[in-house]
């Protein structure tokens, strides 16, 4: 409604001009009535193609930045609004979220490692003004800023901060560029380092490093396994030389496991405590 008001004295006006020519064309000419039919035909369809022209609709994703006479009055939209023939002129704008995927990047790392970065930066419109009078191309603009901070930032850090850390450097890539486009209106809702291509030769020394850690860990397993093993072989074997018996029982019970055992040969040593007693009863029978 406000649209149509504004509107409104610019169709007064045309509606002025061509009934006034055709109040003019119709005394001047004889049988005015006759010749003035067509010419009033003809004006009401100028003035509705005109009506036509005005009236503008908005989706509900986009606004419509205005120009009146070059000074912006605002946008306008979703949905219809009136716009003054001749006089004013807008621009539309999407405010949904647009993906913009940031161009690979050759960078060196704080440590010296040369690297390929890319990302995939996250933002959208949240002044059509802005975003329509502040910055030529708000989508180049965006991706200017995104390669160069990009590279600045992961030039920043180290290699292993690189892999190990991208949540970080998501985050600082994010405030960087969302403090830079602000004054355009526009906001950053997410940056993501996407891939992170290294050096075939970095690759292999990698690769080997993880190897020798592995290996490192599996033999540190092992010796604490043995290490644990022997301390409680240890522990076990006071406890077996508290007790003699034990040791028998210990021993019975290695023959009965070897017994079960088909096509197995047990060799049974004597013990020498058995052989002491028999050589105490043979000494007393000699005496």
């Amino acid at each position: 409604m406000r649209d149509f008001l504004e509107a409104l004295p610019f169709f007064i006006i045309v509606g002025f001009i061509l009934f006034g020519v055709i109040g003019i064309d119709f005394l001047k000419t004889l049988g005015g009535l006759i010749m003035g039919v067509p010419i009033i035909f003809f004006a009401a369809v100028f003035l509705l193609i005109v009506i036509i022209s005005s009236i503008k609709i908005a989706k509900e994703y986009e606004r419509a930045v205005v120009f009146r006479l070059g000074r912006v009055i605002g946008a306008k939209g979703p949905g219809l609004f009136i716009l003054i023939p001749f006089i004013d002129q807008m621009v539309k704008v999407d405010l949904r979220t647009v993906t913009l995927d940031v161009p690979t990047q050759d960078v060196i790392t704080k440590d010296n490692v040369s690297v390929s970065v890319d990302a995939v930066v996250y933002f959208r419109i949240v002044d059509p003004v802005k975003a329509v009078v502040s910055v030529e191309n708000y989508m180049f603009a965006t991706s200017q800023i995104a390669q160069t901070t990009l590279r600045s930032v992961c030039g920043a850090a180290e290699l292993d901060e690189l892999l190990s850390e991208r949540e970080k450097l998501n985050l600082k890539l994010q405030e960087i560029i969302d403090k830079q486009t602000d004054p355009w209106g526009i906001k950053v809702i997410a940056v993501e380092l996407k891939r992170i291509d290294l050096p075939e030769e970095l690759r292999k020394a990698m690769a080997r490093q993880a190897e020798a850690e592995r290996e490192r860990r599996a033999k540190v397993i092992t010796a604490e396994a043995e290490y644990q093993a022997a301390k409680m072989l240890a522990e076990a074997a006071k406890v077996l030389a508290s007790e003699p018996l034990a040791i028998q029982i210990r021993y019975l019970e290695a023959i009965q496991n070897v017994s079960t055992k088909p096509g197995n040969v047990v060799v049974l040593p004597i013990p020498v405590e058995l052989l002491k007693h028999f050589l105490k009863d043979e000494v007393q029978g000699k005496g």
